[in-house]
């Protein structure tokens, strides 16, 4: 199954549903190889045919089960493009979904944010990226500090974007037909074109903390 993408199988449902609630360990292997050949490996499989589109897609983890009961029932993975800065999947029950994401950030890579927000051309560029990826369905979202940041004044014009320590944008893509199909493939290129704009500009203006 980690071959050609042909989509995630039906049977990929049950398995999953058999893993609702807070399965035990014999649910869990008993589980274990159809779950890894009808849920992982078809993330592979997707991430691979992303990738052979382009080379920036390359870098990419599926994430295994670990021991709480949420990765057995989720199958996370990530498309790293920066330091911090990624775009991440998730199939589940509910479907797949999306997000591209800058966080748990490095030190120093705040400073670097706020810089780039606070400078007229790169904030004026980023609040339109922002508002053009909600215009798209994308929920924005991040850890945000109550107050502005030391340094910025309260009445700075972008002020809801300096309070950010992290920036999220996600969408669930849907849990319609075509996730069986090859065509889940041409949906999360898609959506991951939505987000580049927002990605390249993090990947811009956040570097790695020296």
């Amino acid at each position: 199954m980690s071959g050609q993408f042909t989509g995630w199988p039906e049977q990929a449902m049950d398995v999953l549903l058999q893993l609702q609630g807070e399965p035990d360990h014999a649910t869990r292997e008993r589980c274990r190889a159809d779950r890894e050949r009808l849920v992982r490996q078809p993330m592979i499989a997707l991430l691979n045919a992303v990738a052979d589109t382009d080379s920036r897609y390359e870098d990419f983890s599926v994430w295994h089960y670990r021991t709480d009961s949420w990765w057995w029932q989720h199958q996370s993975a990530v498309i790293r493009l920066g330091r911090k800065i990624e775009i991440g999947l998730r199939f589940s029950l509910d479907g797949l979904r999306i997000q591209g994401a800058w966080w748990y950030p490095d030190p120093g890579q705040v400073d670097m944010f706020r810089g780039a927000v606070a400078s007229e051309g790169s904030g004026r560029e980023l609040v339109a990226i922002v508002e053009d990826v909600r215009k798209k369905g994308y929920d924005v979202s991040g850890d945000v500090m109550k107050r502005p940041p030391r340094g910025y004044p309260a009445d700075h014009s972008r002020t809801d974007l300096l309070r950010h320590r992290s920036l999220i944008a996600a969408r669930h893509l849907g849990c319609e037909e075509w996730l069986h199909t090859p065509e889940a493939v041409d949906r999360v290129l898609s959506a991951a074109a939505d987000l580049d704009a927002l990605l390249m500009w993090l990947v811009r203006h956040v570097k790695r903390a020296a």
